[in-house]
């Protein structure tokens, strides 16, 4: 489904991803890990079309999309849940999940059940304001949001940061049921391992803008990957 091939980044002149290789596919989940600052942010906003590169390219569906604009990729299946959420604080649960509806075809223009079923919270909440919902009922939003639009390719930045154990337990319950559904890749940006080791068929862990290990979840050494986690 998705395949970055030796890209490289830079803000002016600092370079921040180096000849970095990452892969994703249907029905599995694949992770980047690294500590802050090494480049996690920088390749996903690359890959979204939030950020140009410089080198290097980024397939979806065997289609070259490095040159295509952010709602182009969108579009083309491509949903991004960003580190911080996002969320629109002034609008409804609902209004902020028919955001999602921008980039969709008149017949999709609906709220899936299934997102319910993912995240119950959000049907009771759905006139509430996002701005009034907590930390992790905002996260969930942001994954509702980005699933309206239905994506072949799911893109999260760090979905457990500032959440409480038991939304993270749920959070982690929804992306394995998605990865099982067969129907789209995930790719996900994680510092904490243990929740990223329950999930992940694949590592990447990145060390100052470049990939130093790469492999299945049975091929790595978690006391390995820990210590490159380690500050």
């Amino acid at each position: 489904m998705l395949r970055v091939e030796n890209i490289d980044l830079s803000y002016g002149a600092a370079k921040v991803l180096r000849s970095v290789d990452v892969a994703a596919e249907i029905g599995k989940v694949s992770c980047v890990l690294g500590r802050n600052g090494v480049g996690k942010t920088s390749l996903l906003r690359a890959i979204v079309g939030h950020q140009p590169i410089g080198a290097g390219r980024i397939l979806l569906d065997g289609a070259d999309i490095s040159r295509l604009p952010a709602y182009e990729r969108s579009r083309r299946g491509v949903g991004y849940v960003p580190q911080g959420r996002e969320i629109f604080p002034l609008l409804s649960v609902k209004e902020n999940l028919e955001t999602g509806f921008a980039g969709t075809s008149r017949a999709d223009k609906y709220i899936q059940n299934e997102i319910f079923d993912l995240f119950p919270v959000l049907s009771e909440m759905m006139h509430r304001r996002g701005g009034d919902l907590s930390g992790g009922q905002q996260q969930q939003l942001a994954i509702a949001r980005a699933l309206v639009t239905r994506p072949k390719l799911l893109v999260l930045d760090e979905p457990t940061e500032g959440i409480q154990p038991s939304i993270i337990k749920d959070i982690g319950r929804a992306i394995d049921y998605l990865r099982r559904g067969g129907k789209m890749a995930i790719l996900l940006v994680e510092q904490y391992f243990d929740f990223a080791r329950e999930l992940a068929d694949r590592f990447v862990v990145m060390e100052r803008g470049e990939v130093v290990m790469a492999g299945g979840a049975a091929e790595l050494e978690g006391d390995d990957v820990r210590n490159r986690l380690a500050i």
